[in-house]
């Protein structure tokens, strides 16, 4: 029996990855271009992205660093367009970029909430639109992969009710565009995670302690443990498959 859509070939294609200066970011650009898509890093701290530039040069890859603070909309509207004339029009986004508020919601900053918001959900809704807007015109075909969380379905009430807030919006906006764009082969899915190493998690270790030895496997999800799923979305192996988000938590919690 052949299979042809079963491949990760991303050959000729571009890939924007937003908050690509660490974490699970970082991972996402190295594993797109080890698969052959020319990678957009973008983040805010421009010199990290160099570093994970480098990187993948040095695997083989292809990728270009772009600053990008994903809460100023001139520069998610200038995006597009501006890694178009260097690596060619993307049609692979992940919306990843995020940060947690871990506080109390009474005790949170207007300036704050803006930030939560403005990262979280605010930029995700904007890029999405910017990305999908020349593929349409084009009639090109796309791929995007929002980057949810657990917190979007589960909270348990000890901080963070606008980061789970905001990821359950995520989630309906992956749900609301897979529909509206259905019709020009954009396909909108997601991934929500649960507890993995990152930088964001190393922080909630640092002031929680290791919270992990309450799961029943006792571990935190690993980054690469995330990379089939990611190349799924993004693959023609999900051609099909639109407005759905897919759980990775290791059986951590819940459902």
């Amino acid at each position: 029996m052949t299979r042809p859509n079963f491949s990760i070939d991303l050959t000729g294609r571009t890939a924007i990855v937003t908050g690509a200066s660490a974490g699970l970011g970082r991972r996402f650009a190295k594993v797109l271009a080890a698969c052959g898509a020319k990678v957009a890093c973008t983040a805010r701290r421009k010199d990290k992205l160099d570093d994970l530039v480098a990187e993948i040069s040095a695997d083989g890859g292809a990728a270009e660093a772009f600053a990008l603070d994903v809460r100023d909309a001139a520069q998610l509207q200038a995006i597009i367009p501006t890694v178009t004339e260097l690596l060619g029009q993307p049609d692979i986004l992940i919306n990843n970029a995020g940060i947690v508020d871990a506080e109390r919601a009474t005790r949170m900053s207007i300036e704050l909430i803006d930030d939560v918001l403005d990262t979280n959900l605010r930029s995700v809704f904007i890029l999405s639109n910017e990305f999908a807007r020349p593929l349409i015109e084009k009639k090109m075909l796309g791929r995007i992969v929002n980057i949810a969380s657990m917190a979007a379905s589960h909270y348990d009430g000890h901080g963070a009710a606008l980061y789970s807030t905001t990821k359950a919006g995520v989630v309906r906006i992956t749900e609301t565009l897979a529909v509206e764009w259905s019709k020009f082969h954009i396909n909108v899915n997601g991934i929500a995670p649960g507890a993995f190493s990152s930088d964001m998690m190393d922080g909630m270790l640092d002031r929680m302690g290791d919270f992990s030895v309450h799961f029943p496997r006792k571990r935190l999800g690993q980054p690469e443990q995330m990379d089939s799923t990611l190349l799924y979305l993004v693959s023609p192996s999900s051609d099909a498959v639109t407005g759905t988000v897919i759980k990775i938590d290791d059986g951590q919690g819940s459902r």
